[in-house]
């Protein structure tokens, strides 16, 4: 290992929910191809992360440890104690730009500290002068990585995972191949950024009028939306809902993924199953009200976004039925040119 390199690296985030850890596992890539040799060690400050939990198997091998609740970067009492027992690392790398926090951070012993804080004030790197932190997370965070390591790494379009062929089986019993399939997800992370259920309805009928499969995939928070759904769109379908599915996948997202394989088309708000769409290929429709779409959007070839903003409001209810319906049809144009 050359003397510069690090054999330790410590990177923080605040938490990972589905979309941030589908989003972020691009950097998570770079920087194992940066350091092949370094010891990686995941850093959730604030809360949770999924790389410990449900997409634990997509960094396999490329994390070494992942650390959750750590209890840094939520109160400047913190400066109280020393952050993580005084563990020390080679490269420390903040995501985050709260100056207080990246404080925090900085005290755990390091030798090179990269955070975009305060316009890069406690970083042993910076940008070349002039830079502009971009909208884009993933780009912020590849941009980090950049700085950390000498190397480039471009904005992937897309994203691969290498999912078990039991995952592609199930999904295939549950939608075999044939019908037009049209992927609904009408959760996210807060009703605030639902599209009216009732919207998400309308389009799930016109589908089925013009002889569509409407998929709905709802989680664990819309269970309870089911029955409505049902009587509203009988012709739809509920796949993590059936009882074998639910009890052997328990919604995971790698099995989402693999069922948004089987879509021709799919429908979402800004949310982790939107991510989880993008990631199956098809043709998405995004659908965006206060999130920032440029900070948040979803990696596929072929997407559509539709902002609040563009109907003159901040509310998910600001968008119209009809030009959803329109972006539909599109999406489907796109898929089978």
């Amino acid at each position: 290992m050359a003397e510069n390199t690090p054999s330790t690296v410590l990177v923080y985030v605040g938490l990972d929910r589905v979309g941030d850890g589908l989003l972020k596992l691009p950097f998570v890539r770079g920087l194992r191809h940066a350091f092949p040799d370094a010891r990686i060690t995941w850093l959730a400050g604030k809360e949770t992360s999924v790389y410990a939990s449900v997409l634990a198997p997509v960094v396999e091998g490329l994390l070494d440890e992942v650390i959750e609740n750590a209890a840094i970067g939520l109160h400047p009492s913190e400066f109280l104690h020393r952050p993580l027992a005084g563990r020390r690392f080679d490269l420390v790398i903040d995501t985050q730009r709260i100056l207080w926090a990246s404080l925090s951070l900085w005290r755990i012993p390091h030798r090179t500290f990269v955070s975009p804080a305060a316009r890069f004030l406690l970083s042993a790197r910076r940008p070349l002068r002039g830079y502009r932190m971009p909208r884009s997370m993933q780009r912020q965070l590849l941009d980090l990585l950049e700085l950390a390591s000498g190397k480039n790494y471009p904005t992937p379009v897309t994203l691969e995972l290498d999912l078990a062929p039991t995952l592609f089986a199930d999904a295939e019993r549950l939608l075999p191949t044939g019908p037009v399939y049209v992927g609904i997800a009408p959760g996210s992370g807060g009703l605030p950024k639902c599209w009216p259920l009732e919207n998400f309805i309308a389009v799930a009928k016109a589908q089925a009028a013009n002889g569509r499969v409407p998929v709905f995939l709802l989680g664990p928070k819309e269970v309870d939306w089911k029955a409505d759904l049902s009587v509203a769109v009988p012709e739809a379908r509920f796949p993590l809902q059936e009882a074998h599915i639910e009890a052997s996948h328990q919604y995971s997202p790698l099995f989402t993924i693999a069922l948004a394989k089987q879509f021709t088309v799919a429908l979402s708000n800004d949310s982790g199953a939107g991510h989880m769409l993008a990631v199956g290929g098809a043709p998405l429709v995004s659908l965006f009200g206060t999130t920032v779409a440029e900070k948040f959007m979803p990696m596929t070839r072929h997407l559509v976004i539709l902002r609040a903003a563009d109907f003159g409001g901040r509310e998910m209810a600001a968008i119209p039925v009809s030009p959803v319906l329109d972006a539909v049809e599109t999406a489907l144009g796109t898929r089978f040119k």
